[in-house]
């Protein structure tokens, strides 16, 4: 998923907080001595805050625009760490790991089972044995039920933003997100208009434990809350936490 100019609003349109409950699932599942990798990284806050207390961190994501945020805030944090773009179904040029990460949703941009299964594959593969994969997807309920009809708006003195959900026609558990753009170009004394679709897929918790096991991983918990509760199917996102076997 190439983000295009949706990177330039992505740090205004989430949550910071966001990121600070990220780095604490994380870090209560992980070592300070962990060599992690960020996988679907974006802008890099939760990569920079893991590494500005010790962590050994690559990011990595599909978006050009987004690594280049990425970069410049570790930079700016004056953090050493490594970015590469890369496809999450292709982790060949990477090392291993003792833990990666992929939150956010992102699993959910794949299109098919057989890429989710080739993801896990991939993962697996760069773990370290006994290695975590700690990553979050929305729920069906989030697609089927909270999703739909959903309209979001922001504006400033110079930009506009428009997202609005809708429910996938023939595939189950899909949502199509409509996103508009519009930049104030003083040049012009008018807006740049930019237009975006993005599309998200889930499945029954079931399917998500069985492309685990078949690609290695064991002890899987799934909890809710960013692991402080229990697992529950009607809930808006799953936090899986799964061990490479050893």
């Amino acid at each position: 998923m190439i983000y295009h100019e949706f990177a330039k609003f992505y740090d205004d349109l989430f949550d910071d907080t966001l990121y600070d409950r990220w780095l604490t699932y994380t870090i209560e599942r992980t070592s300070p001595n962990d060599r992690v990798l960020d996988l679907a990284c974006g802008t890099g806050k939760l990569a920079v805050r893991l590494a500005d207390r010790g962590y050994s961190v690559t990011g990595a994501d599909l978006s050009e625009d987004m690594l280049t945020m990425a970069d410049q805030l570790a930079q700016q944090a004056n953090v050493q760490m490594s970015f590469f773009q890369v496809d999450m179904r292709d982790l060949g040029i990477l090392g291993d790991y003792d833990a990666i990460t992929c939150f956010d949703d992102s699993l959910c941009y794949l299109e098919t089972p057989a890429d989710l299964a080739q993801t896990f594959s991939e993962v697996s593969n760069h773990l370290a044995g006994g290695g975590t994969f700690l990553f979050d997807v929305i729920s069906p309920y989030q697609t089927d039920q909270v999703y739909p009809g959903y309209m979001y708006n922001f504006q400033d003195d110079d930009r506009a933003f428009m997202w609005t959900s809708y429910a996938g026609d023939t595939i189950p558990h899909t949502v199509e997100h409509e996103l508009s753009f519009f930049l104030y170009n003083a040049g012009k004394d008018a807006y740049d208009v930019y237009h975006e679709l993005h599309h998200e897929r889930t499945y029954p918790v079931e399917t998500y434990l069985k492309q685990l096991k078949n690609a290695g991983f064991e002890n899987v918990r799934v909890t809710t809350d960013f692991g402080a509760a229990d697992y529950q199917p009607n809930v808006k996102r799953w936090f899986f936490e799964a061990k490479k076997e050893s």
